[in-house]
């Protein structure tokens, strides 16, 4: 009965009318004055989720960063085999056999002066 009455309040075109409409757009936020179609565009862009908050855009990429730590951990584990790293590692120890990898830091040219 009281939403009944309500409604016809807020048809009516008397000061409290547009007062007491005024006051409920304010209170349940929504447009408190009238506005043209512009300023809506604004305010529906501003009620919407957020574009970086939307799931399909934050999932839109595969998670390379925390995959690969993963492969890191399996791999020390002796879980998971990476070639191109055990290709790198004996490259490396090749290398130092070799006598060609740099000397540590202090331990080089000048300093044996």
């Amino acid at each position: 009965m009281s939403g009944y009455k309500y409604s016809d309040l807020i048809k009516l075109t008397t000061q409290y009318a547009h007062r007491m409409n005024y006051l409920s757009n304010r209170i349940f936020g929504e447009v408190a004055r009238t506005t043209n179609s512009k300023s809506m565009k604004v305010v529906k862009m501003y009620s919407e989720e957020p574009v970086q908050k939307r799931d399909y855009v934050v999932n839109w990429y595969p998670r390379h960063v925390e995959t690969h730590i993963l492969m890191k951990n399996l791999r020390l584990y002796g879980l998971f085999r990476d070639e191109h790293e055990d290709f790198k590692e004996e490259m490396k120890r090749v290398r130092k056999l070799r006598g060609k990898i740099p000397p540590k830091k202090g331990e080089g040219k000048r300093s044996k002066k």
